[in-house]
């Protein structure tokens, strides 16, 4: 027969101040200690081996004494079963056969390391993300899990992995989500899966962001050429539309102040020598033309 998993949820307790259960216990043991010395004098037996007999179990009732410290749980089980968990802070006491394990609950960081995986585009990239997470429940995170602390760990790298392979590390297309220019919804996106792999262990993700990202060693070089190609294009683009912009604006300004009439093919020849002049990425040498503009 299969066995299935029993999720446990957590229950919170208020138990007794640990500060008067000391001091009553204390009292109480001395009270044995002097009634053994005193009707040890009388020589009454019977009593003296009442209070001898007290003090092992007073002793023993001290070790129900613990400490919660500021946002800590301490989770109470009797013989393996869960009784619940104690977030008052201070000196408790409860029952000394009650196991008390300790779960912290503050705010943590864990940076995942470099993984090596292939983005959507099948690049090999190197990638690290840091996630910061606490835990909101001490019973799923202690007997849901072997290991929360481990399996936060495991299962962020997880996520990592799978959410890299989604996207591209560089758009290509207008409107692509890249891992390297959409930084809040890449984040957004790692946040709720790292989440929905760790919401059976009791925790509760605050935020997720990737730490390193890079082309892997193997194609940075070539990567960069193609960046590098990418930007000088769109340079090139842009001096292209800027020269054209600069050639019409000149023609009408010779025309509209009538300094000069230049028939189809000089326009075409100072198109030609602008466009040269103003799209070259050196210095151009400049030519004296002593012929005449007219026939």
């Amino acid at each position: 027969m299969e066995q299935q998993m029993v999720e446990h949820r957590e229950k919170r307790l208020s138990i007794t101040s640990g500060v008067g259960m000391l001091c009553l216990l204390i009292l109480l043991i001395l009270l044995a200690v002097a009634g053994i010395a005193v009707f040890g004098i009388w020589r009454v037996i019977p009593v003296v081996i009442f209070c001898a007999a007290c003090i092992p179990v007073l002793v023993l009732l001290l070790f129900g004494l613990f400490m919660v410290h500021p946002n800590e749980a301490k989770v109470l089980q009797l013989f393996g079963s869960y009784r619940g968990s104690v977030y008052d802070t201070g000196l408790r006491w409860a029952n000394p056969f009650l196991s008390k394990r300790r779960v912290s609950v503050r705010t943590r960081n864990f940076e995942t390391g470099k993984l090596k995986v292939n983005d959507n585009a099948g690049n090999p990239i190197e990638i690290g993300a840091v996630v910061v997470w606490r835990v909101t429940d001490s019973a799923e995170a202690l007997f849901n899990v072997d290991d929360y602390e481990d399996y936060v760990q495991v299962q962020s790298e997880a996520a990592l992995r799978n959410m890299a392979t989604g996207y591209p590390y560089d758009a290509h297309n207008e409107g692509e989500v890249s891992l390297s220019h959409h930084t809040a919804e890449i984040s957004e996106r790692l946040r709720g899966e790292v989440q929905e792999r760790l919401a059976t262990a009791g925790v509760e993700v605050i935020e997720a962001r990737i730490s390193h990202l890079a082309y892997a060693a193997e194609i940075a070089a070539a990567m960069l050429q193609r960046q590098q190609a990418a930007a000088v294009v769109a340079a090139r683009a842009q001096i292209v539309d800027g020269a054209v912009g600069m050639v019409e604006q000149a023609l009408n300004m010779l025309s509209e102040k009538d300094v000069v009439h230049l028939d189809d093919e000089r326009k075409a020849a100072m198109v030609s020598n602008l466009l040269a002049v103003l799209c070259s990425d050196r210095h151009t040498q400049p030519v004296v033309n002593t012929g005449t503009l007219y026939p």
